[in-house]
């Protein structure tokens, strides 16, 4: 009996060892008077010989006798073929006692082989059915093929097996799994372990912990029914046992951990692929949002370019100052958003880069003619025909101005002459020469010669007319047609009074040897009244000409009008003197001066007309004073302003350049800096509100030109927008920056780093490196580069060939090789479990083991399997995996 109690403490204590690991080390001395106890057998050959037929039915056999089916040595083969996938040596067919030594010791040299090192255990123990050596070599198996593999964050078997349970029940109450005997005695943790995988088969919240019975038979018929694990225990041992053997324990919960292995598999598997195609639709999204954005964009400008491309001029001032202000609504109102829209897409695009890049996708590439390079030609393309645009309506405004002058001052000479020729056709066709007396004659004469006079003066208004009118028709005015019908008629009509006045002097002087006497005071009077009150009439006109606006000429004027007054004086002493003749003479004077159809009346009339001009005129020239000098004001106020504004965006132009490179502190804290940066700029947009008004002011006073500054209203509006523009996309670079970070686990040290050294090799503290500097740089930081190998680095960080590295660029090429990101490999192999190890996948499977969206996006994007083996409906998951990194089928 001594023998055989020292015996069993021996084998306890060297159950068995694997290479270099114990798979169970006693706990406590009184385990050695465990053995002692007959339930302690019990419990083990019921769990052992129910776990060895769980196999042996696959080979369709089982045992009834643990000690006794397992003495010759073939079963004990068949179970290690059968749990190994391996084949033994072929047994012994005899049935001496050798033979079935042999057999054993067969199949210990296999377990042997596999790293166990067996202690105390011979095959001729097992032949003679010592049934503690055969529960000895039956665990020992159990440790081997159903407990050693199994590692939870790199723990022992054991471990492992107890930290998977206690992480799988710690939600459930009055479950506390610390070992593996009295924690299951209620039977409550292998209830939450199903409950746990499957809580469709338990409804744990009806469970008792005062009713173990019930709660180890519900599990044990739950675990034999629907997850294939036979019942191993008997509910009454386990309870009435005051420590259960932990062996036994074990080997019946290892067989839940094999059973919900795979399904564990499966839902780390759908996991990844959730998560894979969760980026992918989110970054399809994105890539559809600049599809429609891009889209839009480009169909403003389209629609944009033809309005502004239309140099139609209008006919009229108010029409084209019309087109003006409907410019200026299209600068402040239409085109502001469609610049933010602009700016947005490109940092939409810069971020959909980043992200497909974080995410090991391929860069993403847009419909034909929605690069960003073709929204910036478009855009650019617009931004030159508007300032052509801008520039064409100044200029039409300008010419149309001139025209208006023109065909006002072109009506008004036109009437006066007009007016003048009105019924000399008639007079001159007149033949009252031939009944004409002497005196008459006479008359007639020298009423003739006036009106060539008179003809003569007026020459000079019929040439301006004509000059006026070629001026208008090469300046294209709307109404020439008129204009040169009208001046025709005045050339014809001159013409004509040329030829009758021609006519009809031959005719007088044919008959002026019948003239004798003639008044030489009424000749004289004639021939002085007429050029003056031509001259008056000139006066007169020029009065009232609202567009001659020279102070120099009008006091020119002024300083003439002694003299004239004296030219008056003598042309009305003349009357005088005609009057005191013939008062002298007692001659009564009936009817008007013969030799003109002046009175002096019509000179007095006439001179008093001047005079009231004068003074008029002088209110008129100083209010256009006053307007050139409120819009001298106007230029010195926007220039004020614009030579404040100009150099302020561009120093912030600048300032941004650097701001990026000389910013310390987090990639938050630059972000704050950068967000308070930009807030003060945007702070600042009241100004350039208050210069767009100053300059519309201008625009309507019609002022073209100011002297006082360099910078237009175009100058300050395209400098706002690029720095706008330019604040944004920096802001970008530094949220691109913070993705790149999170995504490859870089700490803000590291990037510190990366700082420090792209700074160093920035010579020109722009933001940018070239080649030399960027090689510079990557063999100060250890990179041992031959041309090939920099050639391969370059064409990563500069794609778009541009000839510099981003500090964006870099940062990415630095963390390139060091991101975790899933691989195209990777999902497959998720797949491959979904599919149980088929290479295609069914529409049920992915229905059954993804949600919904995400297996109804996989159904729409697989292609059907054409491979070996295929069913109706097969998906090639295959294909599909490596689409999802640009890849080729792998």
């Amino acid at each position: 009996m001594a023998t055989l109690i020292d015996t069993q403490v021996q084998y306890n204590n060297t159950y068995m060892m694997s290479t270099g690991e114990e798979y169970m080390i006693q706990e406590e001395d009184w385990d050695r008077d465990l053995l002692l106890d007959p339930a302690w057998e019990k419990q083990q050959r019921k769990t052992f010989t129910a776990w060895c037929n769980s196999h042996l039915r696959k080979a369709g056999t089982q045992i009834e006798n643990i000690e006794e089916d397992f003495r010759n040595g073939l079963k004990l083969m068949l179970l290690l073929e059968v749990i190994s996938g391996e084949r033994l040596p072929k047994p012994d067919k005899g049935k001496m006692r050798f033979h079935k030594i042999a057999n054993v010791n067969k199949a210990l040299d296999f377990i042997c082989s596999k790293g166990v090192k067996l202690v105390s255990i011979g095959a001729e123990e097992i032949v003679d059915g010592n049934v503690k050596m055969t529960l000895g070599m039956i665990w020992t198996i159990i440790l081997r093929f159903a407990i050693q593999d199994i590692s939870v964050e790199e723990t022992s078997a054991k471990e492992g097996l107890l930290l998977w349970c206690q992480r799988k029940t710690a939600p459930y109450r009055n479950v506390n799994v610390q070992n593996f005997h009295i924690s299951w005695k209620d039977g409550l943790a292998l209830c939450a372990l199903i409950h746990r995988h499957r809580p469709d088969l338990i409804d744990y919240s009806k469970l008792r912990k005062d009713d173990p019975i019930g709660n180890l038979n519900t599990a044990f018929e739950v675990a034999e029914k629907y997850l294939d694990i036979p019942k191993m225990l008997d509910a009454e041992d386990i309870v009435n046992t005051p420590k259960p053997d932990e062996k036994a324990i074990m080997t019946y919960v290892s067989c839940f951990y094999h059973a919900f292995a795979g399904a564990e598999q499966a839902e780390t598997a759908a996991n990844r692929i959730c998560k894979v195609l969760a980026v992918n639709q989110e970054n399809e999204k994105l890539m559809e949002e600049y599809e429609k954005l891009a889209s839009e964009l480009l169909e403003w400008i389209r629609r944009t370019i033809p309005w502004l491309e239309n140099r139609v001029a209008e006919q009229t001032m108010r029409a084209m100052q019309q087109k003006l202000e409907d410019f200026r609504d299209y600068r402040r109102v239409h085109k502001p958003p469609r610049v933010q829209e602009k700016c947005q897409l490109e940092i939409n695009f810069n971020t959909l880069q980043t992200k497909l890049r974080l995410s090991n996708r391929p860069a993403f590439m847009p419909s034909e003619g929605k690069m960003v390079s073709d929204i910036a030609n478009a855009w650019k393309g617009l931004e030159q025909v508007e300032k052509g645009y801008e520039e064409w309506l100044l200029t039409e405004i300008r010419r149309l101005e001139r025209l208006d002058h023109l065909a006002e001052k072109f009506k008004q000479k036109c009437a006066l002459h007009e007016s003048w020729t009105t019924g000399k056709e008639n007079l001159l066709s007149q033949k009252d020469y031939e009944t004409a007396s002497l005196m008459e004659i006479r008359a007639l004469m020298r009423k003739h010669e006036a009106f060539e006079s008179d003809l003569a003066a007026h020459q000079d208004r019929v040439e301006q007319i004509a000059a006026i009118a070629q001026e208008l028709n090469e300046l294209d005015y709307h109404d020439a047609a008129s204009v040169n019908t009208r001046c025709q008629g005045i050339c014809d009509q001159w013409d004509n009074l040329g030829t009758l006045t021609q006519k009809r002097r031959d005719s007088l002087e044919r008959v002026e040897k019948l003239w004798e006497t003639i008044d030489q005071l009424y000749l004289e009077f004639a021939k002085r009244a007429a050029p003056f009150n031509n001259w008056m009439d000139g006066a007169i006109e020029d009065l009232q000409d609202m567009f001659i606006s020279l102070i120099t000429a009008h006091d020119q004027f002024k300083a003439t009008l002694p003299e004239a007054d004296k030219e008056r004086m003598a042309v009305m002493g003349i009357q005088s003197e005609i009057t005191k003749i013939a008062q002298t003479y007692g001659i009564k004077l009936v009817g008007v001066n013969p030799y003109t159809v002046l009175s002096p009346q019509d000179i007095t009339n006439k001179w008093e007309a001047v005079k009231a001009l004068v003074p008029l005129r002088d209110q008129m020239l100083q209010e256009e004073v006053a307007r050139q000098q409120a819009n001298e004001r106007l230029r010195r106020s926007f220039a004020a302003q614009a030579n404040i504004i100009g150099p302020w965006v561009q120093t912030k132009m600048e300032e941004i350049g650097h701001v990026s490179v000389d910013i310390a502190g987090s990639l938050e804290e630059q972000m704050n800096s950068l967000k308070q940066y930009e807030q003060n700029i945007i702070n600042y947009k009241s100004n350039i509100d208050k210069l767009e008004g100053d300059h519309q002011l201008i625009q309507e006073a019609l002022v073209f030109d100011n002297k006082h500054t360099n910078y237009t209203m175009e100058h300050i509006r395209v400098g706002w927008e690029q720095l706008l523009t330019t604040i944004a996309r920096t802001i970008n670079e530094v949220e691109n920056q913070i993705l790149t970070r999170d995504a490859k686990g870089i700490s803000q040290e590291q990037l510190n780093e990366f700082r420090a050294s792209f700074n160093h090799f920035d010579r020109k503290r722009n933001g940018m490196m070239d080649p030399d500097d960027f090689r510079a740089c990557l063999i100060s930081m250890g990179y041992d580069l031959g041309e090939v190998e920099f050639a391969r680095i370059m064409t990563l960080v500069d794609a778009n060939n541009t000839g510099v590295v981003t500090f964006q660029a870099f940062i990415d090429f630095m963390t390139r090789e060091t991101a975790e990101t899933d691989t195209a490999e990777q999902v497959m192999a998720s797949f491959k479990i979904l599919a149980s190890d088929k290479p295609y996948i069914t529409v049920d499977e992915l229905r059954r083991e993804l949600p919904p969206e995400q297996a109804e996006y996989c159904i729409s994007r697989m292609t059907k399997y054409i491979g070996p083996n295929g069913v109706p409906g097969a998906l090639d998951y295959i294909s599909f995996s490596s689409a999802l990194y640009g890849e080729s089928d792998l």
